[in-house]
Parts: C-alpha cells; structure tokens; sequence
C-alpha cells in the first residue's frame, strides 16, 4: 500500500486533486508491481519557494514545475538506508510549484487537476528510478507516463 502524505503551502490544493492523486500514484504503484508499505510526501509550493529548492539543491536558480527527492538514490558518500522490519519504505518527496501547474494547464490547454495529475505522476516515476537524461531514457519515461496516465483516464 501507498501512504501519501501532503503539504500544502500555498493553501489552493483541494482535498478533490489530493485524492485524486492518492488514486492515480495507487494505480500506478499497481502497474509498476509495487509491494509491500510505500510512502511518498507531495508539497505543494509557489514559484519563488520551489525556485529556492531549486537553485540550493540543483544550482538552478530559476522556478520549476517538479522536483524529486528520491531517498533511495544514494550519492558519492552517502550510506544507504536501511528500512527496519514492518516499517514503510520511504520512496522520497516530490515538490510540485502551483504557479506553474497553473500556467502550464492554460498553456497546453487542460485544467488543472490533470496538470497536477500529470506532474505528481511524473515526479513519482523518479522516485521509481525512471529518468529523461537521455534520449533513450526520455522515450522509456515519457511512454510509461502516456500509458499510466491513459489506463487511469487522465489523458490531455
């Protein structure tokens, strides 16, 4: 099972798309075969404070749309982290700017639940280990985020 847990900083996000996105990343723990406890922390940001993450922890120094935390990805350095027994596994955060989701639904010509939908996807792929670094990684991705998105009825 899944456990999402959110926080809502900008106080815009209703409780419709949080449980929407509770059913969409279920789903989509089911079509990747996920097992066991999960869970995941969804925070809903502005611009100007998701473009603060931004430049600390990616040195860009500009507002983005998403960003992942992925625990279980370790760095040069790191140790790993060891789940105790009946305990969940913490897949990471995930840090979505409303501004813009906002401006980014206007634009691609969808509402908002489906833009939210769509990046909180996105950002749980990374945590799963997908990636678009390169080419052949961004047609694995971006094909697995169609198929989960169409298979859950969220399509553009």
């Amino acid at each position: 099972m899944l456990e999402i847990y959110f926080d809502d900083e900008t106080a815009s996000v209703n409780g419709k798309i949080e449980e929407m996105i509770r059913e969409l990343l279920n789903h989509t723990a089911k079509e990747e075969a996920l097992d066991g406890d999960l869970e995941v922390s969804i925070t809903f940001m502005t611009d100007s404070e998701i473009q603060e993450v931004n430049a600390q922890y990616r040195g860009k120094d500009v507002p983005t749309d998403v960003i992942s935390f992925a625990l279980e990805e370790m760095t040069e350095g790191e140790v790993a982290i060891v789940a105790e027994v009946g305990m969940p596994t913490v897949l990471g955060d995930i840090i979505i700017s409303v501004d813009t989701a906002n401006r980014q639904a206007a634009e691609y010509g969808h509402d908002f639940k489906r833009e939210i939908g769509f990046l909180s996807l996105h950002g749980f792929l990374h945590l799963l280990g997908y990636d678009h670094m390169t080419e052949e990684d961004e047609v694995k991705m971006f094909g697995r985020q169609k198929e989960i998105l169409a298979s859950f009825g969220l399509e553009r």
